[in-house]
């Protein structure tokens, strides 16, 4: 209506394009959004309900159990990055921390509630990433 008013004709002109722009691009935005709420609806639908969910669940594993055995760590001991010659703090226990990394990946828990027994969680994991990233766990 405020196009049809204008008494400038460019302007009018603008304003008619502009409104008939717009009106056609909400029309393309409602049908993708249409479209967009049938696809999750017709997944919400394929899932199983709740009750019937197998999903996945958690693992009890108590700390003492997800550490090494003796024969474990002799084959392995080897193929850990030395502790010695570092400048600086000395490594945390290679055992310890490999104790936790197993545990947290046995339990599927976060890093956060990996025990204390295996020392601090960030070590743990940054641990994990320096080793993943050298390919030290496709050797192991």
């Amino acid at each position: 209506m405020l196009a049809m008013a204008e008494p400038d004709e460019e302007k009018r002109t603008f304003r008619l394009g502009w409104s008939m722009y717009r009106r056609a691009h909400q029309a393309v935005a409602a049908r993708y959004k249409k479209a967009s709420r049938a696809t999750k609806r017709a997944l919400v639908r394929q899932r199983p309900s709740r009750k019937d969910a197998g999903g996945p669940k958690t693992i009890s594993v108590a700390p003492k159990d997800a550490g090494l055995t003796e024969a474990q760590w002799t084959l392995i001991e080897p193929l850990l990055p030395s502790r010695r010659g570092r400048i600086g703090r000395p490594l945390n226990d290679h055992r310890e921390v490999l104790g936790g990394i197993l545990w947290v990946a046995r339990t599927g828990c976060s890093w956060r509630e990996m025990p204390e027994e295996y020392g601090d969680f960030t070590t743990a994991y940054k641990r994990w990433r320096l080793w993943k990233e050298r390919g030290l766990w496709r050797r192991i």
